[in-house]
Order: C-alpha cells, then structure tokens, then sequence
C-alpha cells in the first residue's frame, strides 16, 4: 500500500492523521482507537511498510513487524482503549467513538484533517474530517492506525488470558466463537465480558 490517497491532501494540509478501531464485535475486553500522522510527502521506500494493508488481512508476525515501522517512521501516534464497563454504560458504538477521540487527544501533534475508517464518526474536537468505507483496505495513514490498534488489543487480551486461562482469550480475543462460548456456558462470564453483549446459547435478549 502506499500514502496514494495522502498525498493530493497534503498539497493543501500538512498534518493528517488517519483512524480506525478494533474491537466492536467481541463478547470482552476493551475496544481500542489508533491513530496515526505520518510526514508530509512520506512514501514507504520498500520493506515492509509496503505490506501495511487492513490489520485482519495479515498476521501476527507481520502486525508485529509493522508496528515497529509504524512508530519509527510516523510523526505521531496513538491508541486508546475503552474498557468493558464503559461499552456496557454508554453502548459500543458511544464507546467506539470515545476510543477514537481519545486517541487524536493523545497524539503528539494536532491533526488539521482526520481521516476516520467506516461511515460513521462523532466528534467534539472540532477538527475536519471524512469518513472513508474500507478504509483500513484503501488508505495507508487509516492502515497504519488498524494495524496498531490490533497489536495493542490484542496485547490486552493475552495478559487477560493469563489471569482467565478458562476462557482462551490468546487464541479467539474475546470473539463469540463456539469454544469462547462454551467456555462461558460452563464458567459464566469474569469482569472482561461485556454484559450488555447477550447470548442467545443462554436464553439472553
């Protein structure tokens, strides 16, 4: 991938800082913002920041791997994590836009322009923005913020698989997948889980 859909921006703004989540869709643990601004003109010169691509398309190894490019090369960045209570009281769409504002908040430097993964955004920071469907897929700054949101989550979850190693949190990260499931069939749910996330498996509505 390369900053292709950057660079006519950057003819007229200098800082732009591209958005994306992870961590709508699991039964526990947090959802987690990225967000990245990357120099003015900055073009991947080969390695593998030309691999960048949606976080869910490329593996562990390599999510790793660009993390560390990510933050060598990117004039600022950074995550956001919302936590289980919070998506229960506010709801996960609330909360997902809590992650991502806070993650802008954070960055070093201040964004004249955000562009922000998905169709939806609500913002209080009172900075410009476009909303870009598949983003994670199609723009390298938006790429960039997936890939290190995942790492960051997925960090998460397996210092809780460590504390809650019934429920295999290292290998599906919260996911309704049937082993995940059957493991809070047979324990019920610990503090990660998001208790407004129902199962039907258990009579829930």
């Amino acid at each position: 991938m390369k900053t292709d859909y950057e660079f006519p921006l950057w003819e007229t703004t200098e800082i732009i800082c591209g958005i994306d989540e992870v961590g709508r869709g699991p039964l526990a643990g947090p959802v987690v913002a990225g967000a990245v601004v990357f120099p003015r003109w900055f073009r991947p010169d080969g390695g593998v920041l030309e691999e960048l691509n949606d976080s869910k398309k490329l593996s562990a190894r390599v999510r790793e791997q660009l993390t560390r490019e990510i933050k060598t090369h990117a004039l600022g960045w950074a995550v956001s994590a919302v936590e289980p209570d919070i998506i229960d009281r506010i709801n996960i769409l609330q909360a997902t836009m809590l992650a991502m504002n806070h993650a802008v908040e954070s960055l070093p430097v201040i964004p004249e322009l955000l562009l922000v993964d998905g169709n939806r955004f609500k913002t209080s920071l009172g900075i410009p923005y476009t909303t870009i469907v598949k983003g994670d897929s199609k723009v390298f700054s938006i790429a960039a913020a997936s890939v290190l949101a995942k790492t960051h989550r997925d960090g998460i979850m397996a210092a809780y698989s460590a504390e809650w190693p019934e429920y295999g949190f290292e290998r599906h990260v919260g996911y309704g997948t049937r082993e995940h499931v059957r493991a809070i069939i047979e324990h019920g749910r610990c503090p990660i889980h998001r208790k407004s996330f129902k199962l039907r498996q258990l009579g829930e509505k």
